[in-house]
Protein backbone atom coordinates (compact mmCIF):
# COMPACT_ATOMS: atom_id res chain seq x y z
CA UNK A 1 0.00 0.00 0.00
CA UNK A 2 0.77 3.60 -0.74
CA UNK A 3 2.80 6.28 -2.54
CA UNK A 4 5.14 8.87 -1.43
CA UNK A 5 7.36 11.90 -2.08
CA UNK A 6 10.15 13.34 -0.51
CA UNK A 7 11.51 16.48 -1.39
CA UNK A 8 14.13 19.40 -0.39
CA UNK A 9 14.77 23.04 -1.26
CA UNK A 10 17.80 24.74 -1.37
CA UNK A 11 17.26 26.10 1.33
CA UNK A 12 17.86 22.84 3.73
CA UNK A 13 14.31 22.50 4.15
CA UNK A 14 13.03 19.06 3.60
CA UNK A 15 9.38 17.43 2.87
CA UNK A 16 7.51 13.91 2.91
CA UNK A 17 4.05 13.53 1.56
CA UNK A 18 2.34 10.13 1.68
CA UNK A 19 -1.19 8.54 0.63
CA UNK A 20 -2.90 5.44 0.95
CA UNK A 21 -6.11 3.13 1.47
CA UNK A 22 -4.36 2.51 4.76
CA UNK A 23 -5.78 4.36 8.35
CA UNK A 24 -2.96 6.77 9.57
CA UNK A 25 -0.65 6.30 6.85
CA UNK A 26 1.39 9.22 7.89
CA UNK A 27 2.13 7.96 11.36
CA UNK A 28 4.76 5.39 10.63
CA UNK A 29 5.47 5.80 6.74
CA UNK A 30 6.86 9.31 6.70
CA UNK A 31 10.37 10.68 8.93
CA UNK A 32 12.37 13.56 8.72
CA UNK A 33 14.55 15.17 10.77
CA UNK A 34 16.69 18.66 10.59
CA UNK A 35 19.96 18.83 8.16
CA UNK A 36 19.65 15.11 7.89
CA UNK A 37 16.76 14.15 5.37
CA UNK A 38 13.77 12.02 5.05
CA UNK A 39 12.43 8.35 4.97
CA UNK A 40 9.52 6.67 3.29
CA UNK A 41 8.88 2.96 4.86
CA UNK A 42 5.85 1.62 2.83
CA UNK A 43 5.01 -1.81 1.33
CA UNK A 44 4.24 -3.92 4.42
CA UNK A 45 6.28 -1.10 6.43
CA UNK A 46 9.24 -1.90 8.78
CA UNK A 47 9.06 1.63 10.75
CA UNK A 48 12.55 0.86 12.70
CA UNK A 49 13.29 1.59 8.96
CA UNK A 50 12.94 5.82 9.85
CA UNK A 51 14.52 6.54 13.06
CA UNK A 52 17.34 3.85 11.84
CA UNK A 53 17.81 5.63 8.54
CA UNK A 54 18.15 9.23 9.74
CA UNK A 55 20.47 8.48 12.21
CA UNK A 56 22.68 6.49 9.78
CA UNK A 57 22.68 9.79 7.25
CA UNK A 58 23.34 11.81 10.18
CA UNK A 59 26.21 9.53 10.78
CA UNK A 60 27.60 10.20 7.46
CA UNK A 61 26.19 7.38 5.48
CA UNK A 62 25.39 8.08 1.61
CA UNK A 63 21.93 7.52 0.42
CA UNK A 64 22.63 4.25 -0.98
CA UNK A 65 24.27 3.05 2.25
CA UNK A 66 21.52 4.06 4.05
CA UNK A 67 19.00 2.02 1.66
CA UNK A 68 21.53 -1.04 1.80
CA UNK A 69 21.98 -1.55 5.47
CA UNK A 70 18.64 -1.17 6.65
CA UNK A 71 17.13 -4.14 3.52
CA UNK A 72 20.37 -6.02 4.50
CA UNK A 73 19.10 -6.20 8.25
CA UNK A 74 16.11 -7.08 7.73
CA UNK A 75 14.77 -10.81 6.94
CA UNK A 76 11.38 -9.18 5.87
CA UNK A 77 13.28 -7.05 3.08
CA UNK A 78 11.35 -8.96 0.82
CA UNK A 79 8.07 -7.40 1.19
CA UNK A 80 8.97 -3.55 1.85
CA UNK A 81 9.45 -0.69 -0.02
CA UNK A 82 11.96 2.00 1.12
CA UNK A 83 13.29 5.69 0.07
CA UNK A 84 15.30 8.41 1.36
CA UNK A 85 16.67 11.41 0.64
CA UNK A 86 19.22 13.65 2.30
CA UNK A 87 19.47 17.01 2.89
CA UNK A 88 22.61 16.59 0.43
CA UNK A 89 23.30 14.51 -2.04
CA UNK A 90 21.51 11.65 -4.26
CA UNK A 91 18.42 10.02 -3.42
CA UNK A 92 17.89 6.32 -2.80
CA UNK A 93 15.24 3.48 -2.92
CA UNK A 94 14.67 0.03 -2.48
CA UNK A 95 11.52 -1.95 -3.94
CA UNK A 96 11.25 -5.68 -2.60
CA UNK A 97 10.38 -8.45 -5.29
CA UNK A 98 7.08 -9.65 -3.21
CA UNK A 99 5.72 -5.84 -2.78
CA UNK A 100 2.08 -5.71 -4.61
CA UNK A 101 1.71 -4.76 -7.93
CA UNK A 102 2.29 -2.23 -9.71
CA UNK A 103 4.80 -0.98 -7.40
CA UNK A 104 8.36 1.01 -8.35
CA UNK A 105 9.96 3.99 -7.88
CA UNK A 106 11.38 6.66 -9.57
CA UNK A 107 14.61 9.32 -8.35
CA UNK A 108 15.81 12.39 -8.88
CA UNK A 109 18.50 15.13 -7.67
CA UNK A 110 16.39 16.65 -4.96
CA UNK A 111 13.21 14.56 -5.15
CA UNK A 112 12.06 10.94 -5.24
CA UNK A 113 8.69 8.92 -5.46
CA UNK A 114 7.80 5.53 -4.78
CA UNK A 115 4.92 3.60 -4.54
CA UNK A 116 3.23 0.38 -4.57
CA UNK A 117 -0.46 -1.45 -4.92
CA UNK A 118 -1.09 1.47 -7.39
CA UNK A 119 -3.10 1.57 -10.35
CA UNK A 120 0.02 1.75 -12.55
CA UNK A 121 3.09 3.16 -13.36
CA UNK A 122 1.15 6.61 -14.26
CA UNK A 123 0.54 7.57 -10.90
CA UNK A 124 4.60 7.91 -10.17
CA UNK A 125 4.91 9.39 -13.55
CA UNK A 126 1.70 11.90 -12.63
CA UNK A 127 3.25 12.64 -9.05
CA UNK A 128 6.55 13.87 -10.82
CA UNK A 129 5.46 15.35 -13.28
CA UNK A 130 3.16 17.68 -11.19
CA UNK A 131 6.03 18.06 -8.44
CA UNK A 132 8.40 19.65 -11.32
CA UNK A 133 5.03 21.84 -13.00
CA UNK A 134 4.59 23.59 -9.59
CA UNK A 135 8.13 24.53 -8.73
CA UNK A 136 7.54 28.08 -8.40
CA UNK A 137 5.07 26.98 -5.35
CA UNK A 138 6.39 26.70 -1.81
CA UNK A 139 7.34 23.13 -1.01
CA UNK A 140 4.26 21.69 0.63
CA UNK A 141 2.24 23.48 -1.91
CA UNK A 142 4.24 21.35 -4.34
CA UNK A 143 4.04 17.97 -2.31
CA UNK A 144 0.16 18.36 -2.02
CA UNK A 145 -0.02 18.83 -5.80
CA UNK A 146 1.93 15.81 -6.40
CA UNK A 147 -0.16 13.46 -4.56
CA UNK A 148 -3.40 15.11 -6.10
CA UNK A 149 -2.21 14.45 -9.62
CA UNK A 150 -0.81 10.51 -8.48
CA UNK A 151 -4.53 10.84 -7.14
CA UNK A 152 -6.09 11.50 -10.43
CA UNK A 153 -3.42 9.04 -12.30
CA UNK A 154 -5.17 6.18 -10.62
CA UNK A 155 -3.40 6.79 -7.19
CA UNK A 156 -3.85 3.52 -4.76
CA UNK A 157 -5.87 0.53 -6.55
CA UNK A 158 -8.05 -0.06 -3.84
CA UNK A 159 -9.27 3.69 -2.73
CA UNK A 160 -8.92 6.49 -0.86
CA UNK A 161 -8.43 7.00 2.52
CA UNK A 162 -5.32 8.27 4.30
CA UNK A 163 -2.63 11.18 3.53
CA UNK A 164 -0.42 13.29 5.41
CA UNK A 165 2.58 16.26 4.75
CA UNK A 166 5.56 16.71 6.48
CA UNK A 167 7.71 19.75 6.12
CA UNK A 168 11.12 20.16 8.45
CA UNK A 169 13.32 23.19 8.41
CA UNK A 170 15.92 24.27 10.61
CA UNK A 171 14.56 23.50 14.03
CA UNK A 172 14.66 20.72 15.89
CA UNK A 173 11.13 20.24 15.44
CA UNK A 174 8.85 20.24 12.79
CA UNK A 175 7.42 23.06 10.26
CA UNK A 176 4.23 21.17 9.40
CA UNK A 177 3.00 18.18 10.47
CA UNK A 178 -0.25 17.28 8.86
CA UNK A 179 -2.33 14.05 8.80
CA UNK A 180 -5.72 13.10 7.58
CA UNK A 181 -6.13 9.42 9.02
CA UNK A 182 -9.43 8.61 7.53
CA UNK A 183 -11.31 10.50 5.30
CA UNK A 184 -13.97 9.96 1.89
CA UNK A 185 -11.59 12.90 0.81
CA UNK A 186 -8.23 12.57 2.26
CA UNK A 187 -6.79 14.79 -0.62
CA UNK A 188 -9.26 17.79 -0.66
CA UNK A 189 -9.36 17.30 3.85
CA UNK A 190 -5.11 17.79 3.51
CA UNK A 191 -5.22 21.40 1.39
CA UNK A 192 -7.80 22.26 4.16
CA UNK A 193 -5.68 21.40 6.84
CA UNK A 194 -2.58 23.00 4.73
CA UNK A 195 -4.91 26.67 4.50
CA UNK A 196 -6.13 26.68 7.99
CA UNK A 197 -2.85 25.69 9.40
CA UNK A 198 -1.93 29.32 7.81
CA UNK A 199 -4.59 31.47 9.35
CA UNK A 200 -2.63 30.84 13.00
CA UNK A 201 -0.69 27.91 13.33
CA UNK A 202 2.04 28.34 11.19
CA UNK A 203 2.82 31.86 12.15
CA UNK A 204 2.44 30.93 15.32
CA UNK A 205 5.28 28.10 15.53
CA UNK A 206 7.68 31.06 14.04
CA UNK A 207 7.43 33.04 17.35
CA UNK A 208 8.42 29.80 19.73
CA UNK A 209 12.07 29.21 20.96
CA UNK A 210 14.34 27.48 18.74
CA UNK A 211 17.97 27.41 17.09
CA UNK A 212 17.61 30.72 15.41
CA UNK A 213 14.83 32.40 17.96
CA UNK A 214 16.58 31.84 20.89
CA UNK A 215 13.58 32.31 23.18
CA UNK A 216 11.06 33.04 21.02
CA UNK A 217 8.28 35.35 21.53
CA UNK A 218 7.12 35.57 25.09
CA UNK A 219 4.60 38.62 24.69
CA UNK A 220 1.59 37.44 23.72
CA UNK A 221 0.66 41.16 21.91
CA UNK A 222 3.94 40.91 20.03
CA UNK A 223 2.89 37.30 19.45
CA UNK A 224 -0.87 38.47 17.61
CA UNK A 225 0.98 41.06 16.12
CA UNK A 226 3.41 38.96 14.41
CA UNK A 227 0.93 36.56 13.73
CA UNK A 228 -1.29 39.61 11.93
CA UNK A 229 1.42 40.53 10.17
CA UNK A 230 2.18 37.02 7.98
CA UNK A 231 -1.64 36.99 7.36
CA UNK A 232 -1.52 40.18 5.82
CA UNK A 233 1.77 39.21 4.10
CA UNK A 234 -0.27 35.92 2.67
CA UNK A 235 -3.15 37.42 1.69
CA UNK A 236 -1.01 39.84 -0.53
CA UNK A 237 1.13 36.67 -1.77
CA UNK A 238 -2.14 35.01 -2.80
CA UNK A 239 -4.07 37.90 -4.89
Amino acid sequence: MTWSILARDEDGRIGAAVASRFFAVGALCIHTRRAVGAVATQALMNPLYGPAGLQLMQDGRTAVETVDTLVEGDEGRAVRQLHVLPTVGAPAAYTGAKCVDWCGHRGFDDFSVAGNMLAGPDVLDATVDAYRAALALPLAERLIAALVAGDAAGGDKRGRQAAALRIHGDEEYAELDLRVDDHDAPFAELERLYRKSHERFVPFVSCLPGRRTGTGLTDRVEIEAHIEHALAARRQRTR
